[in-house]
């Protein structure tokens, strides 16, 4: 499996995304999509965005609706939330 090296991004009119660099796809819905690149995880977050393409293999993502927030997270700060998220729900289902 062969990564771009480089990671971009190029957005147009809020409505548009292309992101190169893509490792893993976290988390998505119409409202929040969370992704791993090459530089770290990203946030997107908007309103009735989908996933239009996605090349893993290629590491190309595009994704169309209204974009509100691009975030970039540090990786263990980002991976520590989902864990902790995990933990309680798991725990509040064992209960």
């Amino acid at each position: 499996m062969e990564k771009n090296s480089e990671h971009q991004l190029r957005l147009v009119g809020r409505r548009h995304l292309e992101v190169e660099g893509v490792r893993h796809v976290d988390r998505f819905d119409e409202h929040y999509i969370m992704l791993e690149t090459d530089l770290g995880v990203l946030a997107l977050k908007g309103e009735g965005l989908h996933i239009t393409r996605l090349n893993l293999d290629q590491g190309n993502l595009a994704v169309e609706g209204y974009f509100t927030a691009l975030e970039y997270r540090e990786e263990k700060a980002a991976r520590g939330s989902l864990s902790k998220m995990g933990r309680g729900f798991l725990q509040r289902m064992l209960r």
